[in-house]
């Protein structure tokens, strides 16, 4: 059963939500409305999917996506928030957040989006929001700039020939770990196959197409 947690500063807005995700039949297992909070929760639970609000009163949501990336969790993160600023959007996606849904998003595209994501894929309703439109510019400016600086390692390694064990042994990083970054950084990229990631990696020089 999919586990989610909620990080939403409205107390109406997260009883709006666990109520359309217990009716899909997902799980609950805690919301916070700050960062601390939060972090502590996901620290002990580890959710399946991270659904999070970038404004936090005072805090940003991006603040908590910063430090959740130093846990090394297999948590997803879905964005669902009202900023449609290409570079909130950028950002989030940069420091993890596998989807990224603004406000206006009905309860069953959102259920939707949480099982794409789980799939390893991007959730097919940015494409309705404008969201899909900032990605792809940040792709075109620079393929990489989504990726986080433990992914770019990861692309590397990957495009490199090693296994998601041998990554996870040099990197001191669980296999399922691994695997979920892997997921990530091709989700991000728009690539699903080590093929397309070998491309690209030729493509903007991570590895060179005629070694000597």
């Amino acid at each position: 059963m999919t586990r989610l947690y909620l990080v939403e500063d409205h107390t109406i807005v997260r009883e709006g939500l666990r109520a359309v995700f217990e009716a899909a039949g997902f799980t609950v297992v805690g919301e916070s409305d700050n960062i601390a909070q939060s972090l502590s929760d996901l620290a002990e639970l580890v959710p399946d999917v991270l659904v999070l609000d970038l404004g936090l009163g005072a805090r940003s949501g991006l603040d908590l996506l910063a430090q959740l990336q130093g846990l090394g969790l297999p948590t997803q993160v879905l964005v669902l928030t009202t900023s449609d600023r290409p570079r909130d959007i950028a950002e989030a996606v940069r420091m993890g957040a596998a989807g990224y849904l603004l406000k206006g998003t009905s309860g069953r595209q959102v259920v939707e989006a949480i099982h794409e994501i789980l799939q390893g894929r991007r959730p097919s309703v940015e494409k309705e929001s404008g969201v899909f439109d900032a990605l792809q510019g940040e792709r075109n400016a620079d393929p990489l700039a989504l990726l986080s600086a433990r992914e770019r390692q990861i692309m590397r390694m990957v495009v490199g020939g090693q296994s998601s064990a041998a990554i996870a042994a040099e990197l001191n990083l669980s296999p399922k770990t691994v695997d979920t970054y892997r997921s990530r950084l091709m989700a991000k990229l728009g690539v699903h196959e080590v093929t397309g990631l070998v491309r690209l990696a030729v493509k903007t020089g991570v590895i060179d197409a005629n070694p000597t």
